[in-house]
């Protein structure tokens, strides 16, 4: 029988394959700074959401989308998912949405230090389909300067959507925040680091089922 991980401290990626094009990528390695041994709920302060709370908010935003869009169903609507943190919130969002729908993915990189965004945007996997009178929702995971998600809603409008909204499952109650409007919102989260269902430190602890806070001497 072969052995895939030999020595998983050599590090982990997971390939996720969608059609004939890779879409995300997860990799945990030597290279990061960060390394973490041992159970990752150890390394949480506290849960802010539970598993529980989180499917129902979703659920939630997902009858009110399902309501609010079957009256233009008919003229297509697209959902697109920010790799890799939103990419959790998006397949189970989708799932609540009851009308016939279309997905898309982007890829970008803007957090300078691994913390905080630096505010400058490249785009590192555009979308693969034409979003032009087509109705974009555009599934975040979570906002917090809301540098990038600013950035993405000028560079989508561009293309001529009937319309892009936000779909957000977190907002932080911060000050340090560009003016975004989100039409649906699961929950407005405090000013922490936080981590769990798909918000990650270094790529750790996406697969956590529930969201928290993650223990500051773990980052700073």
């Amino acid at each position: 029988m072969v052995n895939f991980f030999p020595n998983i401290n050599d590090g982990i990626t997971i390939l996720v394959l969608c059609s004939s094009a890779v879409w995300g990528a997860i990799t945990v390695s030597k290279t990061i700074m960060f390394k973490r041994e041992g159970p990752m709920d150890q390394d949480i302060a506290k849960v802010i959401y539970s598993e529980k709370e989180i499917a129902s908010r979703v659920a939630a935003i997902g009858q009110a989308i399902t309501k609010d869009y079957a009256p233009v169903a008919d003229e297509g609507i697209i959902v697109i998912s920010v790799l890799n943190g939103a990419a959790l919130f998006m397949a189970d969002l989708v799932r609540q949405i009851k009308l016939p729908l279309a997905m898309d993915f982007m890829a970008v990189s803007s957090y300078g230090n691994g913390t905080t965004s630096s505010g400058v945007v490249r785009i590192i996997k555009d979308l693969s389909q034409d979003i032009e009178g087509k109705h974009v929702i555009i599934a975040e995971d979570i906002i917090d300067s809301g540098l990038t998600l600013k950035y993405l809603i000028k560079y989508l409008s561009s293309r001529k959507p009937a319309s892009i909204e936000v779909a957000a499952l977190l907002r932080k109650n911060t000050e340090r925040q560009a003016d975004i409007e989100c039409r649906y919102e699961g929950f407005e989260c405090p000013d922490e680091f936080i981590v769990g269902y798909g918000l990650d430190y270094a790529e750790h602890y996406r697969n956590l089922p529930y969201i928290g806070v993650l223990k500051p001497e773990l980052y700073q």
